[in-house]
């Protein structure tokens, strides 16, 4: 009997490192190019809640009187409908603030008013969206995104960044630590540089790690900066729940012969979220109040989980932007009614 427990013991340690159920693969290039992504089917079905959007309100007509020349101080989508506006409210209710209500931007006695500064994040947000679903095809695609697609019915989006300190104890014998060998969910747990967003996301630092010319001359790129490549990558994988050969061929992870469109689709993305960081979010830093920055006082700021959540597509896939043209730019500037 002792043997038999040990044995067991043993077999359980054995299989601790192992997922459970069976893995599923999916092969997306040819064979013997290491194009193959691994899923985990419990962990997919885990995701599938999170990652549904909410049925959509009736579609409204565009017909009638401006929301501009009926509601006063409308600065962003008054040149929608009355109707077509009423229904982008209510939806940014259930996307944003389905527990607060209009009152989470608006002063209830005086809707028109500004003093809360949700409202004037919200009226900033809505010009980001239009942005995204008009200039950025080239990584939304005709998809594009709603408000949901980053909050998910929190009034804050789980999944934001903000600058680290990359020395919260002081200096010590190593140096500067950059980020290191303190573990953060950012890069999944891992040892490497625990903010790759500020040098990508935010700056304009340069991600490939190959360099141009033989060493020493002229060539900066080093194993330090790889760290940061990886932890940039390794975010980059699991925010859509996918191998780094989803946008990669392993016989050459530096070149771009033979690989998939998704990798041309994450380059643009990059720059998506780094041009948004700069002209949308990181402004806003004095709208915010000090309990809505980091510890560093900066605001809150996009990177890829932020809309894809864990899957390969922010909701699937769900085309958010045939749902609510209204979302989809050109931004017209309206005059307030009187």
């Amino acid at each position: 009997m002792r043997v038999f427990v040990c044995l067991l013991a043993l077999l359980t340690t054995l299989l601790s490192g192992c997922e459970r159920p069976f893995m599923d693969s999916v092969q997306r290039g040819y064979r013997g190019t290491g194009m193959l992504q691994v899923y985990n089917p419990r962990i997919v079905e885990a995701k599938l809640d999170n990652n549904t959007a909410p049925v959509p309100l009736p579609a409204a007509p565009a017909d009638g009187p401006k929301a501009s020349l009926v509601f006063k101080n409308v600065k962003v989508l008054g040149d929608l409908s009355v109707a077509q506006f009423t229904r982008i409210m209510a939806s940014m209710v259930t996307w944003v603030a389905p527990n607060e209500g209009c009152t989470y931007c608006h002063d209830a006695a005086n809707f028109a008013d500004d003093s809360k500064y949700t409202k004037v994040v919200a009226r900033r947000m809505l010009e980001m969206t239009r942005t995204v679903n008009s200039q950025w095809k080239t990584h939304v695609a005709g998809t594009g995104i709603t408000c949901y697609t980053c909050h998910r019915g929190n009034a804050i989006p789980q999944q934001v960044w903000y600058r680290s300190n990359p020395q919260p104890y002081g200096s010590n014998f190593m140096g500067d630590k950059a980020g290191q060998n303190s573990p953060d969910p950012a890069v999944n747990l891992s040892s490497l540089p625990n903010d790759p967003f500020t040098p990508f996301l935010l700056d304009a630092q340069d991600i490939r790690v190959n360099g141009p010319t033989p060493l020493p001359s002229g060539n900066r790129h080093s194993i330090k900066q790889a760290e940061w490549t990886y932890g940039l990558m390794t975010h980059l994988s699991q925010s859509l729940g996918v191998n780094c050969t989803y946008c990669h061929n392993s016989r050459s992870f530096q070149g771009w012969e033979g690989n998939p469109p998704q990798r041309a689709v994450a380059w643009y993305g990059i720059r998506m979220a780094r041009a948004l960081n700069n002209d949308y979010l990181e402004p806003l830093a004095d709208t915010f109040p000090a309990h809505r920055k980091g510890e560093l006082g900066d605001v809150a700021k996009a990177n890829c989980a932020t809309c894809h959540q864990g899957a390969y597509k922010p909701l699937n896939g769900t085309p958010m932007a045939a749902d609510y043209p209204e979302l989809v730019g050109p931004l017209v500037e309206t005059v307030a009614a009187k």
